[in-house]
């Protein structure tokens, strides 16, 4: 049995509770932030785009690699490999497991380093922590 509820009320804590005093031995209970959502994501994107079309600090990267190199920065686990022919790429990040909180504050860094670099946004920044 596998439950997902998202307690936006006393009535989803209160569902919550039943299937927690229901539940037998052994079985484990998950409580986490929300994940980002699909406006965080694609702003995400978007803003990846611009930097890699405006190459700060004259570094050219593709959207990808300015993803892992932000994310690390923020802290989240990246790591990078070398390929087939000794070129470096990144290795697993994955922005879909961060949360809403955690999102928004990758966004937030992204647009402070590429306005400290001059670049252009394709569209403003909205608030995207709620």
């Amino acid at each position: 049995m596998t439950q997902t509820i998202i307690l936006r009320g006393q009535a989803q804590r209160d569902l919550a509770k039943r299937i927690i005093d229901a539940a037998g031995p052994d079985f484990v209970v998950t409580v986490s932030a929300p994940k980002r959502s699909t406006d965080q994501n694609a702003k995400l994107w978007a803003m990846l785009s611009d930097v890699s079309r405006a190459k700060p600090d004259d570094r050219a990267h593709n959207p990808e690699t300015w993803k892992a190199l932000f994310m690390n920065a923020c802290g989240h686990a990246t790591r990078f490999e070398v390929g087939l022919e000794g070129e470096p790429f990144p290795v697993g990040f994955r922005s879909s497991r961060l949360s809403k909180k955690q999102m928004s504050d990758l966004i937030e860094f992204v647009y402070a380093y590429g306005t400290q670099r001059g670049v252009m946004w394709s569209e403003p920044m909205p608030d995207y922590s709620a």
